[in-house]
């Protein structure tokens, strides 16, 4: 695939070689017809149990519960709760958002300027209401949509998905709408779902990679237990991200990754703005992604 690219435009060259040189060409296909696309195995079991081990320790010192994410019946936990700006809560978090695949698709989507705009965790215990289809462009964002994806979403499996155990919905093709569904298209409930929508049946450690214009929500847990992701979601460089990150990366976390640009970029590094009464980096400036792959 890394052939076809434009010899005008070196960035798009990087960007394909990447992902010939992953195998994700396929997902490639999934990305464009349906909007999104499964990586399976992702993470590996190390992976999974320090991340499990670091969400549950955040929603302990959160909330002052402790949970049993296998057994948990509604009393404790019920329905959807967001945790937050888990990247500087343990290491594996900065192990997670380097994983070679979906980075190479979101680096296709957003280019390689991109910025990691949020990475937390929806930890939905049984009960609560569903989370309604959207797309992840803001209530603020003006249809129709650009047909480039100006966000894109990774989110990891950390327990089992299906739709009685709370799972992730898509909404196939969605992305060529251009637009927010309407409040009937974004229903999720057991009464009138849209019928579109399809259940990511999915094992601990796969990821969902979708393009920012795709619906997408989440049903009900129906059954005991709690349903762990990890949403990484990131942006081009010119969107606000939801997170702040550029100038507050702790000392710590850049020296492990002093050697690492790509990192670094995700991080705000390559970002001209948000200055102060220094005025702008114009050095930085001059960096500014020139395409669509940049």
């Amino acid at each position: 695939m890394a052939e076809s690219a434009s010899m005008n435009d070196p960035a798009l060259d990087r960007v394909l070689a990447e992902i010939d040189r992953l195998g994700l060409q396929n997902h490639l296909v999934e990305l464009e017809t349906q909007g999104f696309t499964v990586i399976r195995s992702v993470l590996s079991p190390d992976q999974l149990s320090r991340v499990r081990g670091a969400i549950l320790a955040r929603y302990e010192r959160d909330t002052g519960k402790r949970i049993d994410i296998e057994t948990e019946d509604g009393s404790r936990v019920s329905g959807q709760t967001y945790l937050p700006y888990l990247l500087y809560d343990d290491e594996v978090f900065e192990e997670i958002l380097m994983a070679e695949a979906p980075l190479a698709l979101v680096t296709y989507l957003l280019g390689e300027s991109c910025l990691l705009s949020s990475m937390g965790c929806h930890f939905k215990g049984p009960g609560g209401e569903p989370l309604a289809l959207h797309s992840d462009n803001g209530n603020g964002t003006p249809a129709p949509f650009s047909t480039i994806s100006y966000v894109a979403n990774i989110n990891y499996a950390l327990t089992p998905y299906s739709q009685a155990a709370g799972a992730l919905a898509m909404v196939p093709g969605s992305h060529k709408l251009a637009r927010q569904p309407t409040r009937r298209e974004m229903r999720l409930d057991q009464e009138k779902p849209n019928p579109r929508a399809i259940a990511m049946d999915l094992e601990p450690g796969d990821a969902v990679v979708w393009h920012g214009n795709t619906w997408h929500g989440s049903f009900v847990r129906q059954i005991p237990g709690v349903r762990m992701n990890l949403a990484v979601y990131c942006a081009r460089q010119f969107v606000q991200t939801q997170e702040q990150h550029k100038g507050v990366v702790p000392d710590q976390v850049l020296a492990r990754h002093a050697n690492n640009e790509r990192f670094q970029v995700l991080l705000g590094a390559k970002q001209p703005y948000g200055w102060q009464r220094e005025g702008p980096d114009y050095a930085l400036m001059a960096r500014n992604p020139k395409g669509l792959y940049d």
